[in-house]
């Protein structure tokens, strides 16, 4: 009888916790929730989730796959090699709703034209996932994300047979551009990016791998047809919360464009004050190449020992050279070594070979280091001449 007792309350938890694989009346409604971004970096870029609405059964509530754990161990490795794992989560939709009001950021609606075993299937699967078994994915910034699982559990629920028709004036655009539209491009958040992220996002983005982003899976769910009846896959869209306006605090001051302006400012009064008394500042020149060659090191890594798919072929290399880092002992010398000098002469042309792939397109990088690399090129041009006096 005690067994008995122990099984049925089991059971009756995993409903609760896990859903229940309930048959949805025909009044049910799915639709797609999208959240616009958030003031926080990690809420840059929105969010998505799915509504089950079926008041008959009492039930309402969200399905997103934007859950995540800080306190997982080594998280932070984790994340900087590519391999963190995100979770399907649930909630009810009112407390999700409420969450993002308080956030004070538009929420959208689109109900989708789904047939009742569509519905059935698309909800069955998201129970199905949510068993702690499968919840768990590893997480891809541009290919696996809270967005792309939308558009793909949707086309599971149709076999595949979704349609998406590009939006009214829609624009192809990079990877980096998309990313920056949703970012000031001075911000150290866009500098983080614009330094991790390699040339391999500077190529056009295909139309269905925009959905990336929140708002473009709106937009594409929008203009979306389900192709055997030709039919619009969103019946009804409209809006729950409307964000009220707020005023974005400006803080250029402590942007990176302004930080390293003075930095390559004072870079280059100190290479004119050397310069005018035939002098050397040894601590900023072992500073320099030890601060690009350690970037250097971080860009390597991030390149050749993480599974990050968007950190490949990155040459902001070309100023962050790792072997800067091993130079110090030749900084030290009142007079280096010869082969030091074309090292000097090496570092000129990799920051003209920058230039060259930024002006034609081959890889963007970060406008708040342009005054920084004005003065690291001016500073080697000068070290250049000083050991050849």
């Amino acid at each position: 009888m005690k067994k008995t007792g122990s099984l049925l309350f089991l059971l009756l938890i995993s409903k609760v916790f896990f859903g229940q694989q309930i048959e949805l009346s025909n009044d049910a409604e799915i639709s797609v929730l999208t959240i616009a971004p958030g003031l926080s970096l990690n809420d840059a870029f929105g969010h998505n989730a799915f509504r089950i609405k079926d008041a008959s059964n009492n039930l309402d509530k969200t399905f997103d796959y934007g859950r995540f754990d800080f306190e997982a161990p080594n998280f932070y490795l984790n994340f900087a090699r590519g391999k963190l794992n995100y979770s399907l989560g649930t909630s009810n939709y009112y407390d999700f709703l409420s969450f993002y009001v308080r956030q004070n950021r538009t929420v959208k609606e689109q109900v989708l034209n789904l047939t009742q075993p569509e519905k059935q299937k698309l909800y069955n699967f998201l129970v199905n996932n949510y068993k702690p078994e499968n919840r768990e994915y590893l997480y891809e910034f541009f290919f696996d994300n809270c967005a792309t699982k939308i558009k793909d559990v949707t086309n599971i629920a149709l076999n595949n047979n979704i349609a998406f028709n590009q939006p009214k004036g829609f624009k192809q655009e990079t990877f980096r551009t998309l990313i920056h539209d949703n970012l000031n491009k001075n911000s150290w958040g866009s500098l983080g990016i614009d330094v991790a992220l390699g040339s391999v996002i500077d190529i056009k983005a295909t139309p269905e791998q925009h959905m990336f982003l929140p708002e473009f899976v709106y937009q594409f769910f929008e203009n979306a047809t389900i192709k055997n009846s030709n039919k619009p896959l969103v019946k009804e869209s409209k809006t729950l919360y409307t964000q009220k306006n707020s005023v974005k605090p400006t803080a250029f001051f402590t942007s990176p464009l302004f930080v390293f302006g003075v930095i390559g400012l004072i870079i280059l009064y100190i290479t004119y004050k050397n310069q005018k008394t035939s002098t050397r500042s040894t601590w900023l020149d072992i500073f320099l190449f030890s601060i690009t060659g350690i970037v250097g090191v971080f860009v390597l890594l991030l390149w050749l020992a993480t599974d990050h798919a968007g950190t490949h072929q990155n040459y902001n290399l070309l100023w962050a050279f790792a072997l800067n880092l091993f130079m110090a002992p030749q900084l030290l010398k009142k007079k280096p070594s010869n082969w030091f000098i074309k090292y000097l002469k090496f570092l000129v042309i990799l920051l003209c070979l920058l230039t060259l792939h930024w002006l034609i397109g081959v890889q963007a990088f970060a406008i708040g280091l342009i005054p920084f690399l004005i003065a690291l090129f001016i500073r080697y041009v000068h070290l250049i001449k000083f050991f050849n006096d």
